[in-house]
């Protein structure tokens, strides 16, 4: 049976056609696509996510994306019609006792009329099990369980009673037709066409209740079918009665065999619509005109390889079926075919043993190639998922990948290709690379692709480096480029993955320009440490001489004239002397405080608590004079740090503390703590700190005291100092990445804090 009618002679549209080739199709012709069409009228009438199956259809059970569903659907529907008219005129043929309708041909087997009503219930089944409505599916499911169980009664009777009895078939005929008819006509449903029908109604029923994996178990059932139609439509053509007649039982009416065959295709295209993908990509009239002449063959000589070997391009037909499964159903349909065709003529005993073996060569050589075919389909399917694998891949990756042939000419453009040089893939696939190349490389390509097909050897090949690029604008930028080489037999391809790194040159050229100020930078700041050493230098020995000499030319006035002068010259001559000594006292200061930046740092560990002691043990006499004490609270730990400047540190402080105090026995207490935590929330870890209980310094002031030569207590006579002690502690601190802070209330005391940052034992480097 042609059933050519199934499939359009259409062009197929590639999977990998994305929506930019859908636009440029609106572009050309002014409207779009019929199945893009379609696609907002299905979302208006259907949810996005079906609950049930992604197979959900509309309200015509029919998938609006996909044109050839509708062609299988229509066909099974049409197949379902013919076989209700079938079945109607063979039951109107029965009531009407017309016996050509029943016979078709005198003296041929007739038509059951269960067959008939057969014929009918299965083809308002099949017709409405492509129906979704609810009340649709129901009929079909009595419609083909009631068929099921006909056939099925009908095979229990032959397998349990025997030939002679028609108890099924004549149950419902003898209160419709006369009995004289049914004598007349007798027979009655073949077992052939009884297992047709049970098997096939199963299978529909099957597909209704389970939905998910019953298209396997369909389109072989389909494929059955067809072959014992075909067999019994051979045997009337040759007239071997072994093909439509079963042993002593009922024989399969011509038109019943018809009809079956009109049923398997019907099965098929049922099956194919219910799994698309799956669908064959030929004509079905191919695999059934290979089955029908392998079956005419093998009834005319069934003896022999040759026979057999004609069912091998059925096997064959698989390659261009969707379901990887085809070569194995194929062969499963060509041993059926196989074995029918050894039963369905006389044998002769002496060459018996040898058309067996004959057949089993035939039947193991059948399913070699199935399976060969069938590893074959499922590797080519592994390899186009890894391409559509692939395919994602390049088009969703954020650099440019551009693949070209031996030749240097373009074969793939991927779409951040396209961003990046501005060109569209129609633009560029064909054409030579250098057309994305500015000079020199733009000359210079094909002298290399040359000199790489003759001698082999590979420059830039698996290495990655920076070359320019040439945007369609004729922009010429910076890129990144690495190629690698794909051998496939004795094709090379070049796959460049191209990345614009114009953001990155621009931010090299950003930073060498900030490295040159830094330079710059540097150069003037050892300009200005070379001319601070120079003022250094000049202030020691060019201020000191004239200090120098009015403090001594003042003692001389002093020791020469004093008992010539009065009261008020010898003060102001004192005066002087004091005044001298202080501005000598001031030069020294600022002096020590330049080098005091710029002396590199000597750190080792260093036992804090000996420090300490130090420092009150070179202090006693002034602690004698002052009455004062100064305790260690806890234990003090052991750290990194120049210990000749943090002498200098616990020294400062530990004066200021003495010197300004309102209290008769000044007490000054010095430690560690582990974690401290401020009036103000502030928390600090591994804090050393300088407590007394003396005047207390104002908050406004806190920040003050650390600037050089200011003093919050001063006296014009007074030669105590000059105010930049705590300058001196500040910069020491600072220089070992620590911290220095206080806490202050007046008339209570004042407690200095400070932290030392980590540093490496044996470090010099200047903080």
């Amino acid at each position: 049976m042609n059933l050519a009618v199934l499939r359009h002679h259409h062009i197929a549209v590639p999977l990998k056609f994305d929506i930019p080739h859908r636009r440029s199709f609106r572009k050309k012709r002014g409207t779009a696509p019929p199945c893009l069409l379609s696609i907002p009228r299905f979302r208006k009438r259907w949810p996005r996510e079906p609950k049930e199956d992604t197979r959900v259809q509309d309200q015509g059970n029919v998938d609006l994306q996909d044109e050839p569903r509708r062609h299988y659907r229509a066909f099974a529907i049409a197949v379902g019609c013919l076989m209700f008219l079938l079945g109607v005129t063979a039951l109107a043929g029965w009531l009407l006792q017309v016996e050509i309708v029943i016979s078709l041909v005198p003296g041929f087997p007739s038509m059951a009329f269960n067959t008939a009503l057969c014929f009918v219930l299965s083809g308002v089944g099949l017709a409405a099990s492509t129906l979704a409505a609810r009340r649709f599916r129901a009929t079909a499911t009595i419609a083909a369980g009631l068929a099921a169980a006909i056939a099925a009664a009908r095979l229990v009777e032959i397998v349990t009673i025997g030939r002679t009895f028609h108890n099924v078939d004549v149950l419902i005929t003898r209160f419709l037709v006369p009995p004289d008819f049914i004598a007349k006509i007798g027979g009655g449903m073949g077992p052939n066409t009884a297992l047709v029908f049970l098997i096939a109604n199963l299978s529909l029923l099957l597909s209704l209740q389970v939905e998910k994996k019953s298209q396997v178990v369909q389109e072989l059932t389909s494929y059955v079918v067809m072959t014992l139609g075909m067999i019994a439509l051979a045997g009337y053509v040759t007239d071997a009665e072994q093909g439509y007649r079963w042993g002593p039982y009922a024989a399969m009416a011509l038109h019943t065999a018809i009809g079956i065959v009109i049923f398997g295709s019907g099965l098929l295209a049922r099956s194919w619509w219910m799994q698309p993908a799956n669908r064959a990509q030929i004509p079905l009239w191919i695999p059934a005109a290979v089955c029908f002449t392998g079956l005419l063959v093998d009834l005319y000589t069934p003896l022999g390889v040759a026979n057999g070997i004609l069912y091998v391009p059925l096997v064959l037909t698989a390659l261009w079926f969707g379901n990887r499964n085809a070569p194995l159903f194929f062969a499963f349909a060509c041993t059926v075919l196989l074995m029918l065709g050894f039963f369905a003529v006389r044998h002769n005993e002496a060459a018996l043993w040898q058309e067996i073996a004959n057949r089993t060569i035939t039947a193991a050589t059948l399913w070699l190639i199935a399976l060969l075919v069938y590893y074959f389909m499922r590797n080519t399917h592994h390899l186009e998922s890894e391409r559509v694998r692939f395919g994602a891949l390049v088009r969703g990756t954020p650099d440019a990948v551009v693949v070209i042939d031996e030749r240097g000419t373009i074969k793939n453009f991927n779409p951040a290709a396209e961003s990046m040089f501005g060109y569209s893939p129609q633009e560029t696939i064909g054409r030579n690379i250098k057309m994305l190349m500015p000079e020199p490389y733009h000359s210079e390509h094909d002298g290399y692709l040359a000199h790489y097909r003759q001698t082999g050897e590979e420059r830039i090949i698996g290495t990655t480096r920076m070359v320019s690029g040439r945007r369609k604008n004729g922009i010429v930028f910076p890129i990144d480029l690495s190629i690698s080489a794909v051998v496939t037999g004795h094709t090379k391809t070049f796959v460049g993955i191209v990345r614009d790194i114009s953001e990155r040159v621009r931010q090299e050229e950003r930073m060498k320009t900030t490295l040159s100020q830094l330079e710059a930078y540097t150069a003037e700041l050892e300009r200005s440490n070379h001319d601070l050493d120079e003022f250094a230098y000049i202030a020691s020995h060019d201020l000191k001489e004239p200090l120098r000499g009015l403090h001594n030319h003042s003692r001389f006035l002093l020791e020469d004239y004093e008992d010539k002068l009065d009261e008020d010259g010898v003060r102001r001559l004192n005066r002087l002397v004091r005044l001298s000594q202080r501005m000598e006292k001031l030069v020294n200061d600022l002096l020590y405080f330049s080098r005091l930046g710029r002396q590199q740092l000597a750190v080792k560990r260093t036992d804090i608590g000996l420090i300490v002691k130090d420092v009150v043990a070179t202090m006693e006499l002034l602690l004698e004079e002052r009455h004062a004490k100064v305790i260690i609270d806890g234990r003090l730990p052991e750290v990194v740090c120049d210990a000749p400047r943090l002498t200098e540190v616990f020294r400062n402080l530990i004066t200021n503390a003495i010197k300004y105090t309102d209290k008769p026995a000044p007490l000054v207490s010095i430690g560690y703590l582990d974690r401290f935590v401020g009036k103000d929330g502030t928390v600090a870890r591994n804090v050393f700190f300088v407590k007394d209980n003396g005047k207390g310094i104002p908050q406004e002031f806190h920040e003050d005291i650390f600037r050089i030569f200011k003093r919050l207590e001063k006296s014009q006579d007074s030669d105590d100092g000059t105010g930049a002690g705590l300058t001196f502690v500040r910069k020491i601190i600072a220089r070992h990445n620590g911290d220095i802070w206080l806490e202050s209330e007046v008339g209570t005391g004042t407690t200095f804090y400070f932290t030392l940052g980590k540093k490496r034992e044996g470090q010099n480097a200047a903080a």
